[in-house]
């Protein structure tokens, strides 16, 4: 592992955030400090193994796994720019060297108490998966956010708060996302993240804000900050449940500005509707955990996402006696006092879990987006029991499938989320629960456990026989899958882009 940072702009950029952590958490000085190399080489070896992964640039031999996996010991640079030499990418080189700062505060900062309900308690766990992204080595950038802003509202905070803006009902579209607070006569309330009602719309909605077409509320409710950011937990309602409010946060998280389209608010309800739907009619519905989408809205002015909001309903109050729910970033980490007897039959189980219900539902013209991040599973005594699902923005619906089967829904004219094209619905579920989900838990089980690959794939494979027939079952198990390419669509500066990866599902069974 490296272990100084060498002199340029990546301690540059050290350099300021410590100087702003000496003014406002002086005690986390030290372990900035201490941590920043190991953040370097978190973000740098994920990179590197990108590079090779996506047929960038070779940056030597490393451990080969799946779907062209490549991962590495060690970065091999002090700061991971480095491994783009002779790239001209300096938006992404900010990206890469703000991940490293930030992931390097986070590394600093101590646990913090949370409520034993179980979704406090997933961010509880979810705080321990510190470098975010499995496979992103942006998965700490929070451009747009000075160390201040970090400290106030990012995943290690203790607490936030959901701020409320007024907005005159002919400019309000959607629902009453939180009817708890009334309104003034003729206008709507609208949850707002603060950092974005602070920074956003005094600079960006100056002329409404001052003829009163806007206003900014005094009112503030407490919140807890998720992983997501712009997604935080509410307060417990008088019967005890929770819900989540995810509200527009104009700053780049990963690959993405975090603020929400129109349509993401206006589909959501209507996403989670027919997902009710259809879990309800599925044989394996009642291991289907959904973290629906109740209400949405958004105020379409200026650029029609600043102001938008969702909210979602929790766990707490809907898991059952020794139900454990773990959010699926943190699960790799858990896996040595989960996994107690065969790591092969677990796994077996934990697909069993997964694959034939999302496969179903891919089949009838649904693919959710089931990387790590968006998935709960719960667990009983260590064994698989439930999946919690959450944040339906990123699925993709195809309608003639949706139709055949005898479903229709209602989308935002225009949505991203509808697409005509078999292979992009494939590439959604195959990327997400193949590649980001289970090759995640693959490998780790490998090294907590000794799993071998070849038998883990083949176990996966079975499953899949099992749940997927025709031409489905054609693409899950081709050659060559599609890998969603994050360096290189970071590189283009513009949508989804995807590469041919080696699949070791092709082998039969």
């Amino acid at each position: 592992m490296t272990r100084s940072l060498s002199p340029g702009r990546l301690a540059i950029a050290a350099g300021n955030a410590e100087a702003a952590l000496a003014v406002h958490a002086p005690e986390l000085v030290g372990g900035f400090r201490a941590a920043l190399p190991e953040a370097a080489d978190t973000v740098g070896r994920r990179l590197r193994g990108a590079l090779v992964r996506e047929g960038i640039r070779d940056t030597g031999p490393g451990r080969g796994h799946a779907f062209d996996r490549v991962e590495y010991d060690t970065a091999g640079v002090a700061d991971p720019v480095d491994l783009l030499d002779g790239i001209d990418a300096p938006g992404f080189a900010a990206e890469l060297r703000n991940a490293v700062v930030n992931l390097a505060v986070a590394m600093a900062r101590p646990g913090v108490p949370v409520d034993d309900d179980p979704d406090a308690h997933a961010i509880g766990l979810e705080r321990i998966a510190v470098a975010g992204h499995n496979l992103h080595p942006c998965g700490r950038t929070r451009l747009g956010w000075d160390t201040s802003d970090v400290l106030a509202h990012d995943l290690e905070a203790e607490r936030t708060t959901v701020g409320f803006v007024a907005v005159r009902d002919e400019m309000h579209v959607g629902d009453d996302v939180y009817p708890q607070l009334a309104a003034p006569p003729g206008y709507r309330i609208q949850p707002v993240h603060p950092w974005q009602r602070d920074r956003v719309l005094p600079v960006r909605y100056r002329d409404l804000l001052a003829d009163g077409a806007v206003r900014i509320l005094d009112d503030e409710i407490d919140a807890v900050p998720t992983a997501a950011l712009r997604t935080l937990l509410l307060p417990p309602a008088a019967d005890g449940s929770r819900d989540y409010l995810k509200v527009s946060l104009d700053i780049q998280v990963t690959s993405t500005r975090r603020s929400i389209s129109v349509a993401s608010t206006r589909n959501g309800p209507a996403v989670s509707a027919l997902l009710d739907r259809l879990v309800a009619a599925d044989p394996d519905g009642e291991r289907l955990l959904l973290m629906s989408e109740t209400a949405g809205a958004a105020v379409p002015i200026g650029s029609g996402r600043d102001l938008s909001a969702i909210r979602r309903v929790g766990l707490t109050g809907r898991l059952r006696p020794g139900e454990r729910a773990i959010p699926g970033g943190a699960l790799p980490l858990l896996l040595g006092e989960l996994v107690t007897g065969d790591p092969g039959e677990w796994l077996r189980a934990y697909a069993l879990l997964l694959l034939p219900p999302l496969l179903r539902l891919t089949a009838q013209g649904v693919a959710l987006e089931a990387h790590l991040q968006n998935c709960l599973p719960t667990f009983v005594d260590g064994r698989p029991h439930r999946l919690g699902l959450r944040d339906f923005a990123g699925l993709r619906l195809h309608l003639p499938r949706l139709a055949a089967a005898g479903h229709d829904i209602a989308l935002w004219p225009g949505s991203v989320v509808e697409t005509g094209d078999l292979d992009v619905l494939r590439a959604k579920i195959g990327y997400t629960a193949f590649q980001a989900h289970l090759g995640e838990l693959v490998i780790r089980l490998g090294e907590s456990h000794g799993l071998d690959e070849d038998r883990a794939w083949r176990i996966v494979r079975e499953v899949v026989d099992g749940c997927c027939a025709g031409d489905d079952h054609a693409a899950f198990t081709a050659p060559l899958v599609p890998h969603k390419a994050l360096v290189r669509m970071r590189l283009a500066g513009d949508g989804d882009l995807y590469i041919p990866v080696r699949n070791p599902l092709h082998a039969p069974a």
